[in-house]
């Protein structure tokens, strides 16, 4: 209704005259036949007015008699077009749409291709350049990041924060929320409430405002208890007839306070599963081609048991690729996948839903699944994904694409499997929905693998982060909030690696390759050894960490603690564990001290 797609029933909506709005729907827009440079560019009436005005000033100047008045009037017309483009900034508008593209996902190569030859998500994103570049007063945006990868994510986070005109968002993104929002706008029972602040402090606000309304529920209770007690003792008595009538009235007066079920009473619990072996997956010298379009280029990875790791990366490097070779449903052009010993993998694909039978209802649905479960069991399942009551009796036919994303889930989650890949899971889901979802992964106790862009569901999660780039993989051991810093760090060493030196210039090309060959090849030779004993200490760490962690889970089994013998053997394994520990960090800190100053000795000689 903002955007005017839409007609009120009732009311008005004053809209102040020459206001810009920019509106990006959810649902595909219908694109035109010009190339993505082009449609972006078109879609800027006044560029388009200047540029059209322009060519026909010049057409007249050169029909013009150069001795008339008309031709000194033209000069005029073309001066103030020339004072209007500069002030309209038309000289730099190229450029930024080239920016906004870019920033976008969209490589310079590809401005030419048409818009008609795109995929839904990328034609999504042109829309989303013609916002943009537009220089909108008020920007709506509904569900901006269904199509984003992790890196044009952050991109977009940095480019609305500094947006000088308003943003509306309908987003179940909550990083993305965060980050962008300062007020909240909570529809909720056919009412709208502004509250200050983002998502997070709404959230906080609504938790004391349910703890409020549960001490005035509690308080309210009480006094229509004492009321009705003492109605109830006088009803009959002719002397209390008057204070009886007016209790009455009070109750029949009073505005009922009511508690609403809330999220957190909602819970998802993991069936318990067999352990797989220590390396439930191994991938090694995997490649994969769809014609003369190569993906993936010889890559070998190991996942160890109970890791919980998000493939991360642009749109297209191959992060589904991937996950369907792991999980057998992709045949890889080369190299070859292991499941270790006793490993029973599940895979939800982004396409889950066109996999469900239609005219099955959810019971249905989820019993040929898991036929061993009880009617009761599958209900208590569908409930967790906000199933209740009959709606477990719906036929999936009629479910929205959302409900249909968490039917597909709870079938993953149904099938006891040890190893789970989930390949952009959160998409269609609400917040309520991801919370439940995100809970259960978090206790889940066996091995994860989550393609996903969706920075806050991964947070509590994953401890590990792969990265899909240009063919290859490389591994972040830490959060994705450690593998955002590192990349923000990577970022400003790249544009701070660029210091201005005259002699430096001077350097014809051939040279300048010349050195960076040399330098790559020094520091390659002084720190390789350096660089196998950091990873062998890195390697040690792990083992030996998880060996003190298994060690101190043992000292708590009443079959270790009751018996002295296994007491006693218990300790000096976890002191000969716990010394071995503190050598190897000891090893690892002097090393990579060591690396550290080898690697700033010949940056500084390069400088």
């Amino acid at each position: 209704m903002l955007s005017g797609k839409q007609t009120q029933e009732d009311g008005s909506i004053n809209i102040k005259k020459g206001l810009k709005i920019g509106y990006l729907p959810q649902e595909l827009i219908t694109v035109n036949k010009y190339s993505i440079f082009n449609e972006v560019k078109n879609s800027l009436k006044h560029i388009k007015e200047i540029e059209e005005k322009d060519i026909l000033l010049h057409k007249k100047l050169e029909a013009a008699d150069h001795e008339s008045a008309e031709h000194g009037n033209i000069i005029e017309q073309l001066g103030e077009l020339n004072h209007t483009k500069e002030e309209l900034g038309y000289y730099e508008v190229d450029s930024e749409i080239e920016k906004i593209l870019m920033g976008l996902g969209f490589n310079k190569d590809e401005f030419s291709k048409l818009t008609s030859e795109l995929s839904g998500g990328w034609q999504m994103r042109v829309e989303l350049a013609k916002i943009l570049t537009s220089h909108n007063d008020i920007i709506l945006l509904d569900e901006p990041t269904n199509h984003l990868d992790i890196d044009s994510l952050q991109w977009l986070v940095k480019f609305l924060k500094t947006f000088k005109g308003a943003i509306i968002l309908v987003s179940h993104d909550r990083y993305f929320v965060n980050n962008i929002c300062n007020k909240t706008l909570e529809i909720y029972n056919r009412n709208v409430t502004f509250y200050k602040g983002n998502y997070n402090d709404y959230l906080n606000f609504k938790n004391e405002r349910a703890e409020r309304l549960k001490q005035e529920y509690a308080d309210q209770q009480k006094k229509i208890k004492q009321t009705e007690d003492f109605i109830d003792r006088f009803r009959y008595k002719a002397t209390k007839a008057k204070q009886v009538q007016s209790r009455i009235k009070q109750l029949d007066k009073v505005e009922r306070i009511e508690l609403t079920d809330t999220e957190s009473k909602i819970h998802f619990k993991f069936f318990d599963t067999v352990h797989s072996g220590i390396l439930p997956i191994k991938v090694k010298d995997i490649s994969k081609s769809f014609g003369n379009l190569n993906v993936l280029n010889n890559i070998s990875l190991e996942i160890e048991r109970g890791e919980k790791i998000a493939f991360v990366g642009p749109n297209g490097a191959g992060k589904t690729t991937l996950s369907k070779i792991i999980s057998k449903r992709l045949e890889p052009s080369k190299g070859t996948v292991e499941l270790g010993h006793n490993t029973f993998l599940s895979f939800y694909a982004q396409d889950v839903v066109d996999n469900l039978t239609l005219e099955n209802d959810l019971i249905t649905e989820l019993q040929e699944g898991d036929p061993q479960s009880t009617v009761g069991q599958l209900r208590k399942i569908l409930g967790a994904f906000l199933f209740n009551g009959d709606e477990v009796f719906k036929k999936i036919k009629v479910l929205s694409g959302g409900e249909k994303s968490r039917v597909g889930l709870a079938k993953v989650l149904l099938t006891k499997a040890n190893t789970i890949i989930l390949d952009e899971p959160t998409n269609h889901l609400d917040f309520e929905s991801k919370k439940i979802l995100q809970n259960a992964l978090i206790q889940f106790n066996g091995t994860l693998v989550i393609v996903s862009h969706d920075v806050d569901f991964l947070t509590p999660i994953v401890s590990k982060v792969i990265e899909v780039r240009n063919h290859k993989l490389k591994i972040y051991y830490g959060g994705i909030e450690y593998y955002l810093l590192k990349k923000e760090e990577d970022n400003s060493e790249e544009v701070n690696s660029k210091p201005v030196n005259i002699e430096t210039t001077k350097l014809n090309r051939k040279d300048q390759k010349r050195i960076e060959a040399e330098k790559r090849q020094k520091q390659h030779l002084l720190t390789k050894d350096l660089k196998t004993k950091v990873k062998n200490c890195e390697d040690d760490i792990e083992i030996f960490e998880r060996l003190k962690s298994n060690l101190e889970k043992d000292m708590m089994k009443e079959e270790v603690y009751s018996n002295p013998t296994l007491t006693k053997q218990n300790k000096i394994d976890y002191e000969k564990v716990k010394t071995q520990l503190e050598k190897a960090i000891e090893d690892w800190t002097t090393f990579s001290e060591e690396l550290e100053k080898i690697t700033k000795e010949i940056e500084s000689e390069v400088n």
